[in-house]
């Protein structure tokens, strides 16, 4: 048997603005039939399907797993996703890799990184 990543899901308490959110960072359209209780974004075939589904409770601690982006450019793509709404939080430089963690609209921790020159 072999597994394969599938689905990156979120829960949340608003999954259109979630969704909206993650679709202008990943420049991917919200799929149709988007609603307050179910929203996702299509990517690549060779990419999962990011999911946001609605859930009562809201977010209470820190997130024990998370996404972690790639870019070129990372103060560039750190400010782009500031102007989204997402909030700055801290800068690393370690293991060969700066990064930047953030969070997104609900407060989801996100990190976005490239190679240490």
């Amino acid at each position: 048997m072999t597994l394969s990543l599938g689905n990156i899901t979120f829960d949340c308490t608003d999954p259109r603005r979630v969704a909206g959110f993650w679709a202008q960072a990943l420049d991917r359209p919200v799929d149709d039939g988007a609603n307050e209780f179910f929203a996702s974004l299509r990517t690549r075939p060779d990419e999962p399907t990011w999911l946001f589904i609605k859930v009562p409770e809201g977010k209470s601690a820190k997130n024990r797993l998370h996404v972690d982006l790639r870019a070129d450019d990372r103060e560039t793509e750190v400010a782009r996703l500031v102007g989204l709404g997402a909030t700055r939080h801290d800068d690393h430089d370690q293991y060969g890799v700066a990064w930047t963690v953030l969070t997104d609209v609900e407060g989801n921790e996100f990190c976005v990184g490239q190679p240490s020159i």
